[in-house]
C-alpha cells in the first residue's frame, strides 16, 4: 500500500468537514502534514475521478463534488493503489526443480490477491462520511478541534 491512499482519504475527509469551503493545496497539505506538491498529485487523481472540483486563481482550490456518505474507502483504494499490497519481489525461482522454490512466487501472488480482496471488502464498508463521523466522535482537545477548521 502507498501513502496516496491515506493522503486521498485524509484530504476528502477534510473537504467533507468544510463542505462549502474551497481549500488550497497548501491548506490541505498543512492539515495532512505533507508537501503541497504531493497533495496536488493526489488531488489530480480525485479530480479526474469526479470526487473533487477545482478552481484556479485567486480564491481557488479544491472543493468536494461528491456525497461523502456515498464514497467508500474501497473506491479510493482502487483509485490510488490497487495491486500494491503484493511486494515487488517474492522469494523462489520458477526455473528451479524444487517444488517449493518453483511455486512460492505463484502461491504468494495468490495469497496477496486474496488478502487484497478481503481488504477491499472491509474498505467498502466505510465511507468518507463515516470517517468524518468517527473523527467527530473522538474527544479532541480544543486545540485539535481548532486545527480541523
Amino acid at each position: 500500500m502507498n501513502s496516496e491512499f491515506t493522503i486521498a482519504v485524509h484530504s476528502l475527509v477534510f473537504l467533507a468537514h468544510l463542505p462549502d469551503h474551497m481549500a488550497t493545496s497548501e491548506e490541505i497539505a498543512v492539515n495532512v502534514s505533507t508537501h503541497s506538491a504531493r497533495i496536488r498529485k493526489v488531488m489530480g487523481f480525485l479530480r479526474k475521478a469526479g470526487y473533487v472540483s477545482t478552481k484556479e486563481g485567486i480564491g481557488g482550490g479544491f472543493i468536494l463534488s461528491c456525497n461523502p456518505n456515498e464514497v467508500t474507502l474501497g473506491e479510493i483504494y482502487r483509485l490510488t493503489c490497487q495491486g500494491s499490497l503484493k511486494p515487488s519481489w517474492c522469494s523462489g525461482d520458477e526455473n528451479k526443480t524444487c517444488v517449493i522454490s518453483s511455486k512460492m512466487d505463484l502461491l504468494m501472488g495468490k495469497v496477496f490477491i486474496d488478502a487484497e480482496k478481503q481488504m477491499e471488502i472491509y474498505f467498502d464498508g466505510h465511507t468518507i462520511g463515516s470517517m468524518l463521523e468517527q473523527i467527530r466522535a473522538f474527544e479532541c482537545p480544543q486545540s485539535n478541534q481548532e486545527q480541523l477548521s
